[in-house]
């Protein structure tokens, strides 16, 4: 493993400690209000968990702030646990009822940045059931078939929910960015049910560029210049053609390498001029 791909990693388990961090801010946040808003509880009982539960919270952001974490995988069990332990407000002191389906315990451990979203893709799920205020019964449901972490969340709602909806892009977007799939069904007057499927492993890179004999001398041309960076315009200029003319070249290239982006090709082009 070379340095650079420590360093990688390394950032991106800063990175995601960080999102995990704020995203518990608004966890403790809506938890408190969750208390203040109960009516099950008196101004002075309200008052009394809000304050211990915001004393916990900042206690636990600054010991997290001071730690130093090598741990890059979850059981998955473990993970489980700690979203009922960020449920847990909400479901003693609001009005949704949450039953919670284990997942089993011989199910393959999750890389961090995996269980991190599967919190927070449930959490935000819920949040956005409460500010409805349309369910009071909500499933959440954890299983895991070897290769993917599978999220069932089921509400008695007014079953109107889609995954076009605004309250659901930040989900859909997480889910996207994992490589995962989320689905939305709804029947109407019964409840909405939310199927989110996580990748355990991340995508396989692409492979690199061979030397292949279906691209042309000015396509090859080309094809260094969108490796460096530059847009039609500087490509143009450079090889004295038209911007057309570049799209037409790029746009077989994508075809012959057997991708879709000018950024995988790119990928694809470093690759292959990094080979010994």
């Amino acid at each position: 493993m070379t340095d650079d791909t420590i360093s990688r990693r390394e950032l991106a388990e800063q990175s995601r400690l960080l999102a995990e961090q704020t995203d518990r801010h608004a966890v403790a946040l809506e938890s408190i209000l969750a208390i203040l808003r109960s009516a099950r509880l008196d101004d002075r009982a309200a008052r009394t968990m809000a304050t211990d539960i915001a004393a916990a919270t900042l206690v636990e952001l600054r010991t997290a702030n001071d730690e130093q974490t090598s741990t890059l995988f979850e059981p998955v069990v473990g993970a489980f646990a700690r979203l009922r332990s960020d449920l847990r407000p909400l479901v003693r002191f609001g009005d949704l009822d949450v039953q919670f389906v284990e997942p089993p315990a011989t199910g393959r451990a999750l890389p961090g940045d995996v269980a991190f979203a599967a919190r927070a893709i449930v959490r935000s799920a819920v949040l956005a059931l409460v500010d409805e205020g349309e369910s009071r019964r909500v499933r959440i449901q954890w299983d895991c078939d070897g290769l993917n972490l599978l999220i069932g969340i089921r509400d008695d709602g007014t079953g109107q929910l889609s995954v076009h909806d605004d309250s659901l892009r930040p989900i859909a977007e997480r889910v996207s960015s994992l490589g995962g799939d989320l689905d939305v069904s709804a029947t109407a007057g019964w409840g909405s049910t939310m199927a989110v499927r996580l990748p355990l492993d991340p995508p396989a890179m692409p492979e690199p560029l061979a030397d292949n004999d279906a691209f042309s001398q000015r396509e090859r041309e080309v094809l260094r210049l969108v490796a460096s960076g530059a847009r039609n315009r500087a490509i143009a200029d450079q090889l004295t053609i038209s911007p057309n003319t570049v799209k037409f070249h790029v746009s077989n290239i994508l075809r012959k390498a057997g991708v879709s982006t000018r950024a995988e090709l790119a990928i694809l082009a470093t690759a292959n001029a990094r080979r010994p």
